[in-house]
């Protein structure tokens, strides 16, 4: 697995999850029930994450969108 993104944005999180799904690639939130947990006080931010061989393009998504 390899994180793209770090972030507590839920909104962009699903943003760029729904950019790469559309782009064939499998994207994953870490670290969600975590946050939700402790209330999404900010404290555990979310990892967005793909496979190993899905990173060279994910990151060429995410550069296209203006996110990298």
């Amino acid at each position: 697995m390899h994180v793209l993104l770090v972030t507590n944005d839920l909104v962009r999180l699903s943003f760029l999850t729904s950019l790469l799904r559309d782009a064939g690639v499998r994207a994953i939130v870490l670290d969600a029930q975590v946050s939700a947990v402790e209330g999404s006080i900010g404290a555990i931010p979310r990892r967005l994450a793909v496979a190993s061989e899905d990173r060279v393009l994910a990151s060429r998504v995410l550069a296209e969108a203006g996110e990298a």
